[in-house]
Protein backbone atom coordinates (compact mmCIF):
# COMPACT_ATOMS: atom_id res chain seq x y z
CA UNK A 1 0.00 0.00 0.00
CA UNK A 2 1.30 3.03 -0.88
CA UNK A 3 0.84 5.87 2.13
CA UNK A 4 0.41 9.60 1.45
CA UNK A 5 3.58 10.22 3.21
CA UNK A 6 5.72 8.00 1.92
CA UNK A 7 8.71 9.98 0.40
CA UNK A 8 9.37 8.11 -2.51
CA UNK A 9 6.46 9.16 -4.10
CA UNK A 10 6.82 11.66 -6.71
CA UNK A 11 4.97 13.71 -9.40
CA UNK A 12 7.05 15.22 -12.21
CA UNK A 13 5.09 17.84 -14.36
CA UNK A 14 5.78 17.66 -18.07
CA UNK A 15 6.21 14.46 -20.41
CA UNK A 16 8.54 16.14 -22.71
CA UNK A 17 11.91 14.44 -23.55
CA UNK A 18 13.46 15.53 -20.29
CA UNK A 19 10.40 15.26 -17.83
CA UNK A 20 10.00 11.49 -19.55
CA UNK A 21 13.77 10.37 -18.68
CA UNK A 22 13.42 11.91 -15.41
CA UNK A 23 10.18 9.27 -14.59
CA UNK A 24 12.40 6.14 -16.12
CA UNK A 25 15.12 6.99 -13.89
CA UNK A 26 12.37 7.64 -10.61
CA UNK A 27 10.75 4.60 -11.48
CA UNK A 28 13.58 2.36 -11.97
CA UNK A 29 14.67 3.45 -8.60
CA UNK A 30 11.20 2.29 -6.92
CA UNK A 31 9.93 5.95 -6.90
CA UNK A 32 6.09 5.89 -7.00
CA UNK A 33 5.82 8.35 -9.92
CA UNK A 34 2.88 9.80 -11.61
CA UNK A 35 3.31 11.94 -14.28
CA UNK A 36 1.24 15.49 -15.22
CA UNK A 37 1.37 17.06 -18.81
CA UNK A 38 -1.30 19.32 -20.25
CA UNK A 39 -1.02 17.55 -23.99
CA UNK A 40 -2.15 14.76 -25.36
CA UNK A 41 1.06 12.65 -25.24
CA UNK A 42 4.60 12.41 -24.28
CA UNK A 43 6.87 14.85 -26.14
CA UNK A 44 3.97 17.16 -27.90
CA UNK A 45 5.42 20.21 -26.41
CA UNK A 46 8.76 22.04 -27.01
CA UNK A 47 10.57 18.44 -27.71
CA UNK A 48 8.58 18.45 -30.79
CA UNK A 49 10.07 21.60 -31.69
CA UNK A 50 14.07 20.42 -31.28
CA UNK A 51 15.91 19.95 -33.98
CA UNK A 52 17.60 17.00 -32.28
CA UNK A 53 21.38 17.27 -32.77
CA UNK A 54 23.89 14.90 -30.86
CA UNK A 55 26.67 17.38 -30.51
CA UNK A 56 29.57 17.62 -28.21
CA UNK A 57 30.62 21.32 -28.35
CA UNK A 58 30.09 23.19 -25.20
CA UNK A 59 32.31 25.52 -22.90
CA UNK A 60 32.66 23.28 -19.67
CA UNK A 61 34.16 20.04 -19.21
CA UNK A 62 30.77 19.46 -17.52
CA UNK A 63 28.90 20.32 -20.19
CA UNK A 64 31.07 17.90 -22.71
CA UNK A 65 30.89 15.05 -20.93
CA UNK A 66 27.38 14.92 -19.96
CA UNK A 67 26.98 15.36 -23.88
CA UNK A 68 29.31 12.09 -24.73
CA UNK A 69 28.23 10.57 -22.15
CA UNK A 70 24.24 10.78 -23.50
CA UNK A 71 25.48 9.83 -26.66
CA UNK A 72 26.13 6.40 -26.14
CA UNK A 73 22.70 5.76 -24.91
CA UNK A 74 21.41 7.17 -28.08
CA UNK A 75 23.64 4.75 -30.04
CA UNK A 76 21.36 1.82 -29.00
CA UNK A 77 18.62 3.26 -27.85
CA UNK A 78 16.41 0.51 -27.86
CA UNK A 79 18.50 -1.29 -25.23
CA UNK A 80 18.97 1.78 -22.93
CA UNK A 81 14.87 2.03 -22.95
CA UNK A 82 14.50 -2.19 -22.81
CA UNK A 83 12.10 -1.83 -25.32
CA UNK A 84 10.65 -4.95 -27.39
CA UNK A 85 11.68 -4.89 -30.98
CA UNK A 86 7.73 -4.61 -32.07
CA UNK A 87 7.43 -1.04 -30.18
CA UNK A 88 8.92 1.70 -32.50
CA UNK A 89 11.59 4.12 -31.34
CA UNK A 90 13.69 6.76 -32.71
CA UNK A 91 16.36 6.58 -34.41
CA UNK A 92 19.79 8.28 -33.73
CA UNK A 93 21.54 9.18 -37.00
CA UNK A 94 25.47 8.80 -36.82
CA UNK A 95 26.54 11.11 -39.40
CA UNK A 96 29.15 13.52 -37.81
CA UNK A 97 28.95 17.09 -36.84
CA UNK A 98 30.76 19.73 -38.26
CA UNK A 99 31.35 22.87 -36.27
CA UNK A 100 32.73 26.03 -38.10
CA UNK A 101 35.43 27.98 -35.91
CA UNK A 102 34.31 31.35 -34.63
CA UNK A 103 36.27 33.28 -31.66
CA UNK A 104 33.04 32.79 -29.75
CA UNK A 105 33.74 29.23 -29.21
CA UNK A 106 37.37 29.00 -30.00
CA UNK A 107 38.60 25.65 -31.51
CA UNK A 108 41.70 25.26 -29.52
CA UNK A 109 39.16 25.87 -25.82
CA UNK A 110 36.61 22.81 -27.36
CA UNK A 111 39.64 20.82 -28.60
CA UNK A 112 41.04 20.70 -24.66
CA UNK A 113 37.64 19.91 -23.31
CA UNK A 114 36.98 16.94 -25.90
CA UNK A 115 40.94 15.70 -25.23
CA UNK A 116 39.90 15.63 -21.41
CA UNK A 117 36.40 14.20 -22.03
CA UNK A 118 37.54 11.17 -24.67
CA UNK A 119 35.76 12.78 -27.61
CA UNK A 120 37.62 11.41 -30.70
CA UNK A 121 37.66 14.83 -33.34
CA UNK A 122 39.15 15.78 -36.29
CA UNK A 123 40.61 19.62 -37.06
CA UNK A 124 39.61 20.84 -40.48
CA UNK A 125 42.02 23.80 -42.55
CA UNK A 126 39.27 25.51 -45.56
CA UNK A 127 40.57 23.10 -47.82
CA UNK A 128 39.70 19.62 -45.66
CA UNK A 129 36.08 21.38 -45.42
CA UNK A 130 36.04 22.03 -48.69
CA UNK A 131 37.28 18.53 -49.31
CA UNK A 132 34.94 16.76 -47.36
CA UNK A 133 31.56 18.78 -47.94
CA UNK A 134 30.96 19.50 -51.35
CA UNK A 135 29.83 23.26 -52.50
CA UNK A 136 30.68 24.56 -49.00
CA UNK A 137 32.05 28.11 -49.37
CA UNK A 138 34.80 28.10 -46.95
CA UNK A 139 35.14 31.82 -46.54
CA UNK A 140 34.99 34.10 -43.11
CA UNK A 141 31.94 36.16 -42.79
CA UNK A 142 31.81 36.66 -38.86
CA UNK A 143 29.95 38.67 -36.82
CA UNK A 144 26.88 37.80 -39.15
CA UNK A 145 24.80 40.76 -40.23
CA UNK A 146 20.76 41.09 -41.46
CA UNK A 147 20.47 39.59 -44.56
CA UNK A 148 18.86 42.60 -46.48
CA UNK A 149 22.12 44.19 -45.29
CA UNK A 150 25.33 45.81 -47.25
CA UNK A 151 27.26 44.20 -45.08
CA UNK A 152 25.67 40.53 -45.64
CA UNK A 153 26.52 40.56 -49.42
CA UNK A 154 30.34 41.71 -48.45
CA UNK A 155 32.93 39.61 -49.76
CA UNK A 156 34.62 37.08 -47.19
CA UNK A 157 37.38 38.30 -45.12
CA UNK A 158 39.52 35.08 -44.98
CA UNK A 159 38.85 30.87 -44.60
CA UNK A 160 37.12 28.91 -41.91
CA UNK A 161 38.32 26.27 -40.76
CA UNK A 162 36.18 23.36 -38.74
CA UNK A 163 36.33 21.06 -35.40
CA UNK A 164 34.83 17.41 -36.81
CA UNK A 165 33.09 15.05 -34.25
CA UNK A 166 32.43 11.59 -36.52
CA UNK A 167 29.93 10.55 -33.72
CA UNK A 168 27.78 13.29 -33.94
CA UNK A 169 24.88 13.63 -35.19
CA UNK A 170 20.88 13.66 -35.17
CA UNK A 171 17.60 11.60 -33.42
CA UNK A 172 15.27 11.44 -36.62
CA UNK A 173 11.91 11.94 -34.26
CA UNK A 174 12.38 13.94 -31.19
CA UNK A 175 8.28 13.55 -30.12
CA UNK A 176 9.07 9.20 -30.68
CA UNK A 177 12.02 9.36 -28.52
CA UNK A 178 10.31 11.36 -25.72
CA UNK A 179 7.27 8.55 -25.78
CA UNK A 180 9.98 5.59 -26.09
CA UNK A 181 11.24 7.51 -22.11
CA UNK A 182 7.65 7.42 -21.46
CA UNK A 183 7.00 3.65 -22.72
CA UNK A 184 9.40 2.38 -20.25
CA UNK A 185 8.99 4.36 -17.59
CA UNK A 186 5.47 2.91 -17.81
CA UNK A 187 6.71 -0.24 -17.54
CA UNK A 188 8.92 0.36 -14.71
CA UNK A 189 5.81 1.65 -12.86
CA UNK A 190 5.09 5.10 -13.87
CA UNK A 191 1.68 6.90 -14.39
CA UNK A 192 1.22 9.28 -16.97
CA UNK A 193 -1.56 11.56 -16.58
CA UNK A 194 -2.10 13.65 -20.50
CA UNK A 195 -4.55 16.61 -20.91
CA UNK A 196 -4.30 17.90 -17.38
CA UNK A 197 -3.38 20.89 -15.96
CA UNK A 198 -1.93 21.76 -12.71
CA UNK A 199 -4.03 25.15 -11.51
CA UNK A 200 -2.39 25.30 -7.97
CA UNK A 201 0.36 23.97 -5.92
CA UNK A 202 1.16 24.41 -2.44
CA UNK A 203 2.90 22.60 0.47
CA UNK A 204 1.77 21.86 4.09
CA UNK A 205 3.46 18.19 4.80
CA UNK A 206 3.50 17.27 1.39
CA UNK A 207 2.94 18.97 -1.98
CA UNK A 208 -0.68 19.46 -2.87
CA UNK A 209 -1.58 19.67 -6.45
CA UNK A 210 -4.61 20.55 -8.30
CA UNK A 211 -5.29 19.95 -11.67
CA UNK A 212 -7.88 21.73 -13.64
CA UNK A 213 -9.88 18.78 -13.82
CA UNK A 214 -10.58 19.11 -10.17
CA UNK A 215 -8.11 16.43 -8.97
CA UNK A 216 -5.84 16.65 -6.34
CA UNK A 217 -2.70 14.79 -6.02
CA UNK A 218 -0.09 14.35 -3.09
CA UNK A 219 3.12 13.59 -2.94
CA UNK A 220 6.79 14.50 -1.00
CA UNK A 221 8.72 15.24 -4.15
CA UNK A 222 7.65 17.37 -7.01
CA UNK A 223 9.79 17.77 -10.05
CA UNK A 224 8.62 20.64 -12.33
CA UNK A 225 10.33 19.54 -16.24
CA UNK A 226 7.53 21.65 -17.62
CA UNK A 227 9.72 23.46 -20.55
CA UNK A 228 8.37 27.21 -21.72
CA UNK A 229 6.19 27.02 -18.66
CA UNK A 230 8.51 25.95 -15.56
CA UNK A 231 9.11 29.88 -14.92
CA UNK A 232 4.84 29.79 -14.30
CA UNK A 233 5.34 26.40 -12.21
CA UNK A 234 8.19 28.15 -10.24
CA UNK A 235 5.68 30.82 -9.34
CA UNK A 236 2.94 28.38 -8.24
CA UNK A 237 5.65 26.54 -5.77
CA UNK A 238 6.79 30.03 -4.57
CA UNK A 239 10.68 29.44 -5.08
CA UNK A 240 13.55 31.80 -6.83
CA UNK A 241 14.79 33.13 -4.09
CA UNK A 242 18.54 34.04 -4.08
CA UNK A 243 18.87 32.20 -7.58
CA UNK A 244 21.42 33.59 -9.76
CA UNK A 245 19.49 31.91 -12.78
CA UNK A 246 16.35 33.01 -14.13
CA UNK A 247 14.37 31.37 -17.09
CA UNK A 248 12.34 32.68 -19.71
CA UNK A 249 10.21 31.08 -23.22
CA UNK A 250 11.64 32.02 -26.26
CA UNK A 251 10.15 31.75 -29.34
CA UNK A 252 11.93 29.70 -31.98
CA UNK A 253 11.66 28.74 -35.96
CA UNK A 254 13.64 26.21 -37.78
CA UNK A 255 12.93 25.74 -41.51
CA UNK A 256 12.92 22.72 -44.24
CA UNK A 257 14.72 23.16 -47.91
CA UNK A 258 16.00 20.64 -50.07
CA UNK A 259 19.45 19.87 -49.63
CA UNK A 260 22.57 21.45 -51.51
CA UNK A 261 23.88 19.64 -54.62
CA UNK A 262 26.24 17.17 -53.68
CA UNK A 263 25.91 17.07 -49.78
CA UNK A 264 24.16 13.86 -49.35
CA UNK A 265 26.48 11.53 -50.61
CA UNK A 266 25.92 8.02 -52.87
CA UNK A 267 22.45 8.35 -51.02
CA UNK A 268 23.90 8.80 -47.28
CA UNK A 269 23.26 11.53 -45.36
CA UNK A 270 26.33 14.17 -44.72
CA UNK A 271 27.16 15.67 -41.80
CA UNK A 272 25.22 18.39 -39.68
CA UNK A 273 26.35 21.86 -39.29
CA UNK A 274 27.21 24.48 -36.74
CA UNK A 275 27.97 27.57 -38.67
CA UNK A 276 27.96 30.58 -35.97
CA UNK A 277 30.12 32.24 -38.17
CA UNK A 278 27.05 33.05 -40.60
CA UNK A 279 24.49 32.26 -37.89
CA UNK A 280 22.92 29.24 -38.90
CA UNK A 281 23.13 25.32 -37.88
CA UNK A 282 21.50 22.81 -40.47
CA UNK A 283 21.23 18.81 -40.89
CA UNK A 284 19.98 16.64 -42.98
CA UNK A 285 16.95 14.60 -42.75
CA UNK A 286 16.18 11.13 -43.91
CA UNK A 287 13.96 11.41 -46.94
CA UNK A 288 15.57 14.04 -48.79
CA UNK A 289 15.25 17.07 -46.36
CA UNK A 290 17.05 19.64 -44.71
CA UNK A 291 16.81 21.49 -42.01
CA UNK A 292 17.83 25.05 -40.75
CA UNK A 293 17.76 26.40 -37.56
CA UNK A 294 19.10 29.83 -36.16
CA UNK A 295 22.31 30.45 -33.97
CA UNK A 296 20.53 33.84 -31.92
CA UNK A 297 23.40 36.28 -33.91
CA UNK A 298 23.35 39.79 -31.87
CA UNK A 299 22.17 41.00 -35.45
CA UNK A 300 18.87 39.29 -34.78
CA UNK A 301 15.84 40.46 -32.17
CA UNK A 302 15.45 37.53 -30.20
CA UNK A 303 11.52 37.08 -29.53
CA UNK A 304 10.82 36.44 -25.74
CA UNK A 305 7.57 35.87 -24.46
CA UNK A 306 5.26 36.28 -21.71
CA UNK A 307 2.99 33.40 -21.84
CA UNK A 308 3.88 30.49 -24.27
CA UNK A 309 0.16 29.33 -24.79
CA UNK A 310 0.10 32.69 -26.64
CA UNK A 311 2.46 32.12 -29.08
CA UNK A 312 1.75 32.09 -32.79
CA UNK A 313 2.79 28.69 -34.07
CA UNK A 314 2.82 30.20 -37.89
CA UNK A 315 6.29 30.65 -39.73
CA UNK A 316 7.31 33.77 -40.65
CA UNK A 317 8.79 34.92 -43.79
CA UNK A 318 11.31 37.11 -42.07
CA UNK A 319 12.95 34.34 -40.00
CA UNK A 320 12.91 31.91 -43.06
CA UNK A 321 14.84 34.63 -45.17
CA UNK A 322 17.25 35.07 -42.20
CA UNK A 323 18.26 31.80 -42.13
CA UNK A 324 17.65 30.08 -45.23
CA UNK A 325 19.55 32.80 -47.24
CA UNK A 326 22.46 32.62 -44.52
CA UNK A 327 22.78 28.88 -45.25
CA UNK A 328 22.55 30.24 -48.99
CA UNK A 329 25.68 32.14 -48.48
CA UNK A 330 27.55 28.78 -47.15
CA UNK A 331 25.91 26.57 -49.70
CA UNK A 332 25.65 28.82 -53.07
CA UNK A 333 24.04 26.41 -54.90
CA UNK A 334 20.95 25.91 -52.54
CA UNK A 335 17.44 26.00 -53.80
CA UNK A 336 15.64 28.70 -52.14
CA UNK A 337 12.04 27.71 -51.59
CA UNK A 338 9.65 30.70 -52.32
CA UNK A 339 7.32 30.25 -49.35
CA UNK A 340 8.80 29.50 -45.89
CA UNK A 341 8.01 25.77 -44.84
CA UNK A 342 8.85 24.32 -41.29
CA UNK A 343 8.13 25.21 -37.66
CA UNK A 344 7.87 27.45 -34.61
CA UNK A 345 8.22 26.43 -31.42
CA UNK A 346 8.86 27.88 -27.95
CA UNK A 347 12.28 26.95 -26.23
CA UNK A 348 13.21 27.66 -21.65
CA UNK A 349 15.77 29.28 -22.43
CA UNK A 350 18.01 29.96 -18.81
CA UNK A 351 19.73 33.45 -18.52
CA UNK A 352 23.09 31.76 -18.99
CA UNK A 353 21.73 29.28 -21.65
CA UNK A 354 22.94 26.45 -19.63
CA UNK A 355 20.25 24.37 -17.64
CA UNK A 356 19.13 24.23 -14.23
CA UNK A 357 18.93 20.33 -12.66
CA UNK A 358 18.67 20.78 -9.08
CA UNK A 359 16.80 21.25 -5.71
CA UNK A 360 15.71 23.99 -4.56
CA UNK A 361 14.94 26.42 -1.45
CA UNK A 362 11.45 24.49 -0.97
CA UNK A 363 11.69 21.13 0.35
CA UNK A 364 11.18 18.34 -1.70
CA UNK A 365 10.39 20.65 -5.46
CA UNK A 366 12.95 19.98 -7.70
CA UNK A 367 14.05 21.73 -11.42
CA UNK A 368 14.86 20.55 -14.56
CA UNK A 369 14.49 23.73 -17.01
CA UNK A 370 16.33 25.87 -19.08
CA UNK A 371 16.82 23.08 -21.50
CA UNK A 372 14.68 23.48 -24.59
CA UNK A 373 16.71 22.52 -27.80
CA UNK A 374 20.19 22.38 -26.13
CA UNK A 375 19.59 19.56 -23.22
CA UNK A 376 17.42 17.11 -25.85
CA UNK A 377 20.39 15.48 -26.65
CA UNK A 378 21.25 14.81 -22.93
CA UNK A 379 17.84 13.91 -21.65
CA UNK A 380 19.18 10.66 -20.72
CA UNK A 381 21.68 11.90 -18.44
CA UNK A 382 19.57 14.37 -17.10
CA UNK A 383 17.04 12.01 -15.77
CA UNK A 384 19.77 10.47 -13.83
CA UNK A 385 20.95 13.46 -12.59
CA UNK A 386 18.07 14.30 -11.22
CA UNK A 387 17.34 10.62 -9.90
CA UNK A 388 20.95 11.34 -7.96
CA UNK A 389 20.10 14.58 -7.03
CA UNK A 390 16.86 13.85 -4.98
CA UNK A 391 18.44 10.39 -3.50
CA UNK A 392 20.92 12.65 -1.91
CA UNK A 393 18.93 15.15 -0.49
CA UNK A 394 16.43 12.54 0.38
CA UNK A 395 19.45 11.24 2.39
CA UNK A 396 20.30 14.45 4.08
CA UNK A 397 23.22 15.59 1.84
CA UNK A 398 23.30 18.93 1.54
CA UNK A 399 23.45 19.65 -2.47
CA UNK A 400 24.16 23.52 -1.86
CA UNK A 401 27.15 23.13 0.44
CA UNK A 402 28.47 19.96 -1.47
CA UNK A 403 27.21 19.39 -4.82
CA UNK A 404 26.39 15.75 -6.05
CA UNK A 405 28.80 14.07 -8.10
CA UNK A 406 28.00 12.17 -11.38
CA UNK A 407 30.96 9.09 -12.48
CA UNK A 408 30.62 8.69 -16.03
CA UNK A 409 30.25 4.96 -17.04
CA UNK A 410 32.10 6.28 -20.22
CA UNK A 411 34.18 8.51 -19.79
CA UNK A 412 34.90 7.17 -15.91
CA UNK A 413 35.25 11.37 -15.24
CA UNK A 414 32.98 13.09 -12.71
CA UNK A 415 30.77 15.63 -14.14
CA UNK A 416 30.36 18.20 -11.53
CA UNK A 417 26.21 18.49 -10.95
CA UNK A 418 26.77 21.99 -9.27
CA UNK A 419 27.75 22.84 -13.01
CA UNK A 420 23.76 22.72 -12.95
CA UNK A 421 22.67 24.66 -10.11
CA UNK A 422 20.55 27.25 -9.75
CA UNK A 423 22.93 29.33 -7.25
CA UNK A 424 25.98 28.68 -9.85
CA UNK A 425 28.36 31.70 -11.19
CA UNK A 426 26.98 32.06 -14.55
CA UNK A 427 28.97 30.80 -17.38
CA UNK A 428 30.55 33.17 -19.36
CA UNK A 429 32.44 31.34 -21.57
CA UNK A 430 28.65 30.62 -23.02
CA UNK A 431 28.01 31.24 -26.96
CA UNK A 432 24.26 32.35 -26.22
CA UNK A 433 23.50 30.26 -28.23
CA UNK A 434 21.05 26.48 -28.00
CA UNK A 435 22.59 24.99 -31.56
CA UNK A 436 19.45 22.50 -32.21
Amino acid sequence: MIRLHDPAIAVVVGAGVIGSSIALQLASRGYHVTVVDKAGGAGYGSTSASSAMIRFNYSTLDGVLTAWESSHCWRNWRGYLGLPQDVPVARFHRVGMVFLDVDAAPADRTAALFDAAGVPYERWDATELTRRIPGIDAGRYFPPAPVHSAEFLADAHGEIGALYTPDGGFVDDPRLAAAGLADAAVRAGAVFRYRSRVVALERDEVWRLTLDDGTELAAPIVVNATGPWSGGLNALAGVGDGWTVSVRPLRQEVHHVRPPSGYNPDGGLGPALADMDLGTYSRPEPGGGFLVGGTEPECDPLEWVDDPDTVDGRRTAERFEAQVLRLARRFPALGVPSRPSGIAGVYDVASDWTPVYDRTEAPGFYVAMGTSGNQFKNAPLAGEFLAEIIDATRAGHDHDAEPVRYRGRVSGREIDLGSFSRRRAPNAESSGTVVG
